[in-house]
Parts: C-alpha cells; sequence; structure tokens
C-alpha cells in the first residue's frame, strides 16, 4: 500500500496535541538548555505561501533532533499583528482590526499545525494583546525615563497614501515599503528614540556575534562610522557661525563655496532680500522630494544663491552660501564646504553654476584623474599654504590639531544613523503611554497604568490633519493629568508596528508572567536566543532596532546579556515562476496586466504595455512540447524566469493545495532538499514527485513482509553508521540537503535487501523523524514501539565503524595519473608508497625516482621521475 499522509498526518497531529508533546518546561535545570527562534508571521489575509515554512521547517528539524540529542528546547511561535495592513482593511471593509487579525491569526496557526511543526503554543504571543503591548508600553516608559525618547517636530518621510509618517528603513527607492507610493518630506511632532546614542555598541556588538558577515556589514553601513573634523564657517556680516563635518579637512583650501540643506535652520536667517522669493519657492519644490530622489547621483543638480557668503577659516577668504536638495538634515550637520575639484558631486554643482575649482590634491604616482576631473582619492596637499607636501594622512591629523588650537573646529566621529523616528498617524497601533497637560507638558503615564487601551472606534481613517484617527475620539482624548489631575490630552500617535517585534523573544520565556516583563531567573538561564532564523530582508530594521532596546534594557537591569541573538542564520528565497511573452512569428507582441485569468484583458504591444514589467501566472499556461504557450493565442511563445513570490505577479504557491496532494512531509521535505539552505531556488512543483517517490520507498521498507530479525550485513551496519554521523553533522551544520541525500542514499541501499533488519529500520525512522515527523511516528509505531519519536535518544554511531575498510589509492608519476589500487584505510605511508611503486612500475622502467610525496588525506601518491 502507498502511504496515505491525508490518513495518517491528522492522526499525529491529534497525538501531540493532546500530549502536549512540544511544550517546554522552562524551569527544568537538569538538561542543557536551546532556544530556536523564528522570526514570526505578520497574520496577513492570504496566510501563508510555500516561501514561508522553508525557515519554519529547518528550525522544527533543529529543534527536534536538539531535543533528542538531550536538550531542552524552546522553540516558540507568535504573531506581530500591529501595522497598516489590518487597517487599511478595516477601512476598506469596515471590519474592526482586532476581528480581521484574529482570523487571520487562526488560519496561520492552522496551517502552521497542519505542518506539523512542533511548536509550544502555550507560549504564543501576539503583539496586539493588551496583556502584551502593555509591556511594550512599560519598555517605552524606560525609554522615555533615560531620556531616549524624545518629542521633536522634525522633517520625516510621508506617505500620502498611508497618511503616515516613515522611518528611512521603511522607504525603498523613494515609495513606501508598504504601499509603494511616491514618499514626500513633512514637517510633523514625532517622537524619537535616540538610537544614535549606541551607535558605537551597535557597531562593537557585532564583532562577537555568530552572524553571516553580509549582514553585519548591512549593520555596519547602516550605522556608516566616519572620522572627519567639525569645521567652523563664519558667515560674513553676522554673528553667526556654521558648522560643517568633513572626513576630508585635508581639502579645506580647495573649498569654494558652502551648501545647506533646505531645511536649514538658518536659511531664512541668511538669505538676502532679492532671493527670498526663490529660496522659499525652492525649498517648497525639496518638499515633495524623497532622500533617495534628493541624492541621486544621475541627478541634474539644482540650487539656489541665498545671497550670503561665508568666511573659509584656513584662509579668510568669502565663498557663497548656497541651498540645495543633494545636501540632507539628516547626515552630519545638513551642511557643506564644498570641493568641487575632490568630490564629483560638487564638481557637477560647480559646473553647473560657474563656481570656482581649486586643486589642493596632487594624485599619487601613476594614479589618473577621472574623467570628471574630480580626484576623490588620497594624495599629496598642493596649493594649501603650510601644509603643502603632506600626505593626506598627514595633513588630516595636523590640520585637525590646527583647528583645535585655532578654536575652529576639532577632530571628530559621525555617524549615517539617525534617531529612529517612532511614532506613526494611525490607529492600528501601541497607543504611547503620555499625556500632554497645559501646565505639566508631558507626562507619562505610571507603570500601574499600564495598559493604556485602544479605544473602540467606527472609523479608522486618517485624520487628514497629520495626525492619528485616535485625535477625533474624543471620549479617550480627554483625560486628567497623572501629576497635577488637571485636564489633559492623551498622546495620539501610536508606535509603528516595529515596538512589538523588539522584544517579543524575551516574553516568549514567561509569557503568562503578570508583575514583570520576565522572570530575571529564567531570563538569565535562557537568554540569549542560541540560533535565529529568518529572512535576510530584516538585516537593517528589525535586527539592529532588536539590538538597541536590548541593550537598553541591559542597561536598566533587566535583562542580563548585552545582546539578544548569538546566532543568527537567513534562509534562501523560494522564487515563483512567471512569464513574459516572446513575438509571435508575425512580429506582434501580446501582454497582460498582473494576475488577470481573462482573454479580454490581452493587448497588443502597440498599446503601450511594457513588455518587461508585467506578469503573467502560471495557470494561464499551457504546455506544448518544450515551450510554454498562451491557452488562447497558441501561437504565442513564453519565457518563464523566476522571480519573487508575490499575489500581484499570480506565481504564488498554497502550501494548503500542495499539502492536500502530497501531505506536509513531503512539502517539508521538498523545500529542505531544492538547494543549500541560504540559496534562492525556485519552485518547481513537478521536483515534489521525486520527493514523493523517495517517502513510498522509505514506506516499503517498513511492511510486514519486508521487516526481518536475521542480523544486518556488515556493509549495511557500516554505511548506518556513517549516514548516521554525517545526517547528524549536516543538521548541526544547516546542511539539510545533504542530510536528505544521505538518507535517500541508505534507503537506496536497503531496498536491495530482500528485508531489512529492525536495527536499520529504526535507525532510518528516528533520523527521519526531524525532517517526516508524521511519517516517523507511523512507523516508529510499526515497528511497535509506543513512545513518541521525540522522546527517543537520538542515534549514536561508533567512529570506528564510519572509516572504510578499504580506500582507492591513486598513484601519479610527475603529476599525471598513472594507475590507482586499493589498500587498507590505516595503511602507513612507506607501505603506501611500497605498494604505489609497485603498481605503476612499467611507468618507472628507466627512471630514477628523485621524491616520493604521499597525501595521506586525499590518499594520493605522487612519484616524481627523471
Amino acid at each position: 500500500m502507498r502511504y496515505d499522509p491525508n490518513k495518517i498526518e491528522p492522526k499525529w497531529e491529534k497525538i501531540w496535541d493532546e500530549k502536549q508533546l512540544f511544550a517546554t518546561d522552562t524551569s527544568d535545570r537538569s538538561k542543557p538548555k536551546y532556544y530556536i527562534l523564528d522570526m514570526f508571521p505578520y497574520p496577513s489575509g492570504e496566510g501563508l505561501h510555500v516561501g514561508h515554512p522553508e525557515g519554519y521547517t529547518a528550525t522544527d528539524i533543529i529543534a527536534r533532533y536538539k531535543r533528542m540529542k538531550g536538550f531542552n528546547v524552546l522553540h516558540p511561535m507568535g504573531f506581530d499583528a500591529f501595522g497598516l495592513p489590518a487597517e487599511n482593511y478595516a477601512i476598506k471593509t469596515g471590519v474592526h482590526p482586532r476581528i480581521s487579525t484574529d482570523k487571520n491569526i487562526k488560519n496561520i496557526r492552522r496551517q502552521i499545525k497542519r505542518l506539523g511543526l512542533a511548536y509550544d503554543w502555550d507560549r504564543q504571543v501576539d503583539t496586539t494583546d493588551p496583556e502584551y503591548y502593555r509591556w511594550t508600553q512599560w519598555i517605552f516608559l524606560k525609554l522615555y525615563e533615560k531620556g531616549l525618547a524624545y518629542q521633536s517636530t522634525v522633517p520625516i518621510n510621508w506617505c500620502p497614501s498611508c497618511q503616515t509618517g516613515l522611518a528611512n528603513e521603511e522607504v525603498k527607492g523613494g515609495r513606501c515599503d508598504r504601499c509603494s507610493h511616491g514618499v514626500v518630506r513633512k514637517g510633523l511632532r514625532q517622537w524619537m528614540l535616540k538610537i544614535t546614542d549606541y551607535a558605537e555598541r551597535l557597531l562593537a556588538g557585532l564583532d562577537d556575534l555568530d552572524w553571516p558577515e553580509p549582514i553585519k556589514k548591512m549593520q555596519k553601513d547602516w550605522v556608516g562610522r566616519s572620522t572627519g573634523a567639525d569645521v567652523k564657517f563664519s558667515v560674513a556680516n553676522s554673528d553667526r557661525e556654521i558648522t560643517v563635518y568633513t572626513t576630508r579637512p585635508d581639502t579645506l583650501f580647495g573649498s569654494t563655496y558652502m551648501v545647506l540643506a533646505p531645511e536649514h535652520e538658518w536659511v531664512g536667517e541668511i538669505t538676502s532680500p532679492e532671493k527670498k522669493a526663490e529660496v522659499d519657492a525652492y525649498i517648497l519644490a525639496s518638499a515633495t522630494k524623497s532622500d533617495l530622489q534628493r541624492t541621486d547621483l544621475a541627478k541634474t543638480k539644482t540650487g539656489v544663491f541665498t545671497g550670503a557668503f561665508a568666511i573659509n577659516p584656513v584662509n579668510g577668504k568669502k565663498i557663497p552660501i548656497w541651498i540645495a536638495d543633494y545636501v540632507l538634515m539628516g547626515y552630519g550637520t545638513g551642511a557643506i564646504m564644498a570641493v568641487p575639484a575632490h568630490d564629483h558631486r560638487d564638481h557637477e554643482f560647480a559646473k553647473t553654476f560657474d563656481l570656482p575649482i581649486i586643486q589642493v590634491v596632487k594624485p599619487l604616482d601613476g594614479e589618473e584623474v577621472p574623467e570628471d576631473g574630480a580626484h576623490a582619492a588620497d594624495g599629496i596637499a598642493i596649493n594649501s599654504g603650510e601644509f603643502d607636501g603632506q600626505t593626506t594622512a598627514e595633513f588630516k591629523e595636523n590640520i585637525a590639531r590646527w583647528l583645535e588650537e585655532k578654536g575652529l573646529g576639532q577632530a571628530t566621529v559621525r555617524y549615517k544613523l539617525r534617531d529612529w523616528v517612532f511614532a506613526r498617524q494611525r490607529y492600528w497601533g501601541e497607543p504611547i503611554p503620555i499625556v500632554h497637560c497645559d501646565d505639566c507638558g508631558i507626562v507619562p503615564l505610571p507603570a500601574e497604568d499600564l495598559p493604556l487601551l485602544l479605544p473602540e472606534v467606527e472609523s479608522y481613517e486618517p485624520s487628514g490633519t497629520g495626525e492619528s484617527p485616535l485625535a477625533l475620539v474624543e471620549d479617550w482624548l480627554k483625560t486628567s493629568c497623572p501629576q497635577c489631575k488637571g485636564a489633559a490630552r492623551r498622546e495620539t500617535n501610536t508606535m509603528p508596528q516595529w515596538g512589538g517585534s523588539c522584544w517579543y523573544y524575551l516574553r516568549y520565556i514567561d509569557n503568562k508572567n503578570q508583575d514583570a516583563l520576565i522572570d530575571p531567573e529564567l531570563e538569565k538561564h535562557w537568554m540569549p536566543v542560541d540560533l535565529y532564523v529568518g529572512g535576510a530582508e530584516h538585516a537593517v530594521l528589525h535586527l539592529l532596532y532588536a539590538r538597541f532596546w536590548h541593550m537598553v534594557l541591559y542597561d536598566a537591569g533587566v535583562i542580563t546579556t548585552p545582546e539578544p541573538f548569538g546566532s543568527l542564520r537567513n534562509q534562501g528565497m523560494i522564487l515563483g515562476i512567471s512569464y513574459r511573452y516572446l513575438q509571435d512569428e508575425a512580429g506582434a507582441v501580446y501582454q497582460t496586466t498582473a494576475g488577470k485569468n481573462s482573454d479580454d484583458n490581452w493587448t497588443h504591444r502597440e498599446t503601450g504595455v511594457d513588455l518587461i514589467e508585467k506578469w503573467v501566472p502560471t495557470a494561464e499556461v499551457h504546455w506544448e512540447g518544450d515551450s510554454p504557450r498562451h491557452p488562447a493565442h497558441k501561437d504565442l511563445l513564453l519565457e518563464p524566469f523566476t522571480t519573487k513570490m508575490s499575489k500581484s505577479r499570480g506565481n504564488v504557491v498554497n502550501p494548503d493545495a500542495v499539502i492536500a496532494e502530497y501531505g506536509a512531509d513531503v512539502l517539508r521535505l521538498y523545500e529542505m532538499f531544492m538547494g543549500p539552505f541560504e540559496a534562492s531556488c525556485p519552485w518547481n512543483t513537478r521536483d515534489i514527485e521525486g520527493v514523493n517517490r523517495f517517502l513510498n520507498r522509505c514506506w516499503r521498507l517498513y511492511g510486514a513482509e519486508r521487516r526481518g530479525d536475521q542480523q544486518t550485513t556488515d556493509d549495511l551496519e557500516r554505511l548506518r553508521h556513517r549516514v548516521i554521523k554525517k545526517v547528524s553533522y549536516d543538521i548541526d551544520t544547516m546542511g539539510f540537503n545533504t542530510a536528505i541525500a544521505q538518507l535517500m542514499t541508505y534507503v537506496n541501499e536497503l531496498t536491495k535487501m530482500p528485508k531489512s533488519h529492525v536495527e536499520d529500520l529504526k535507525a532510518l525512522a528516528l533520523m527521519l523523524s526531524p525532517f517526516a515527523p508524521h511519517f516517523a511516528e507511523e512507523v516508529w509505531e510499526m515497528l511497535g514501539n509506543t513512545e513518541s519519536t521525540i522522546l527517543q535518544d537520538w542515534p549514536s554511531f561508533d567512529e570506528a565503524l564510519t572509516v572504510d575498510d578499504v580506500v582507492t589509492l591513486v598513484i601519479q608519476v610527475n603529476g599525471k595519473k598513472r594507475g590507482e589500487c586499493q589498500v587498507s584505510a590505516s595503511v602507513d605511508k612507506d607501505t603506501a608508497l611500497a605498494v604505489a611503486k609497485e603498481a605503476v612500475a612499467g611507468h618507472l622502467d628507466g627512471k630514477n625516482v628523485v621524491k616520493e610525496i604521499y597525501v595521506e588525506k586525499r590518499n594520493l601518491v605522487n612519484l616524481v621521475v627523471k
């Protein structure tokens, strides 16, 4: 009989639930701990697609394996449920975000359980649960108490579609990362978090983490540490000084003009009356551009002269002060000294507006000046007074000292990292536990008044004033001041969804605690997380924010570890297959909009539809021979290519459909067998059939007619020990695809035997159990066992039996292979050389052996002759 997953898998899922086999006793100190964590999902209405289970299956394999290896394993799951999708859905349908969120959580939890994932569901957290966000609000109060949370009116990224502010990390390509609408700059009252105070620690802490180097580099680049100097430029005919930060103080003598960001606080003050209208118009136009648009190297440089001049401190020369949108307030001081001979952007700006260009760095011998004439590399100082002839490194050190002595500046370190915009003008988020009192000012709520609950509302529409919909809820908005008991107004901004995901790993450990965020003894035992698995797309946002909050809690004495995640691994992306059109024989190209299925959406190229930007869902494709074709236009060939799975592209595969046809264990095995865990691989439903055949071959081994009591052969016993060793190593190193390949090799050998020894079958069942747990439980029971595989010890191996008795010795003469022979695996050097010379004696006749080389690890002998 064939393996029937639809009958067997639900049976074991029910048993696991009833016996609570995946529950963790966090107070147990009798075993070593292992805390394995997944990046928890957002409960979207679409549920999971087949890309999500890849990481979850990997952690499940490791969790099951570690349990069998004697560890007390903590493997929890929860939901990051605040955010815009639920609120936008509420606006569209009138369904309360709480209702849609609960419905989506229920569905995703069903999908996860159907995959056989061994989570301790009693530890589930939901960031929208008041008992959870009570402690998110409590952490905010800690930040405020330490001066790390403050209010400021700042120009921020504003999404006109979502009607909310965005952090820099939430803007991709000048567009909102959530809705893809163009982002503009807008000045709004915001809550900010001083993540910049932790910039140096965020960098230094990376050195001791077992994280992928590309992720570390992305975090380092985002923090963006640089060394340079702050330099003071006085404004002519004014008592004002403008400080600029430069990483190249050695080029000060080449500064021929200054540029301020349009938002610089002194632009209005220093602008001459005749330039005011022009400057104001430029500032207004700049506000519609994102930071990315403003700093695009390819764009034509624009700017306006303010009519004011600054004094270059090293030579006393007057230089004009301009404003230009390629200078941002978000980095440095919002003002730059422009050195057009040695900076490409400054050079292009100077050329555009006919400003002076003075070379002050001579290229080193052999270096060529770029075509645009801006030599940005190090060199030798020229046209720089007493500093002429100094190298760039010498000049930097000496000019910093000179500036400090003269009171004109100082050496300094700066970061690209900006303070975190920690406010959203939306409803569906954690209320910020602050009130505004006319007499007392900003007043934090007492901790005993938490959680501050979201009010029930009928409308979730943004207010249109820049405030959240909470500003329209009068009964909730008006309150009393905790200090003076007078009238006060609640904070109407809510927290960004990142707040709840910054600390959830702590709450899993002690999620029922009513008195504290976490019990100190439990935290001390279980932290840090031993292995954190998730997508590389969270390299900056979530991971940087979580590390920051963790450091704050560490400084507050709430936790004992300086970093939250000891090891981090990223799974590759599972890619969907999409199609784009090629020309038919007549030269016409047909095209459709994304995700449409009806024929009347197909249009000719002459309509102007972009061939590259549109997609066709896999379900529409009909195959004829070797080429996919459009169902209604048989002469129209399609070109397949892989891309990220997306509902809009029509290439999403629902795991429910795959499970219904093949079962959860086949899906798990297939996703782990697709390729290396960290590599991106295309989804191909046809390849699942091969994994399905493998599991059915395993199934047949356990039939009553195949099981025997005879002793296993020596070869199979040795193979079993080698397979156990290799699979153990591969799970430890997350080489899941090679572990499955090794199991396939083992099954192939067992299949060749008329009957299988029970010890071989037991070992196979236990090794399969992390990968295909439902299957393994069923065959384990068929062997007469009554306790779950997860309660068994992982099979052991004898190292002596993993070494082959004989190995193949490769023999070279002058580096060319001339023969090979079989020798004992424990052969010594002298014996190997003697056997080798005898085996290739014909190639040695009449020649002198001048050197004998034996490479033991490669089983190689090379004889050098003359």
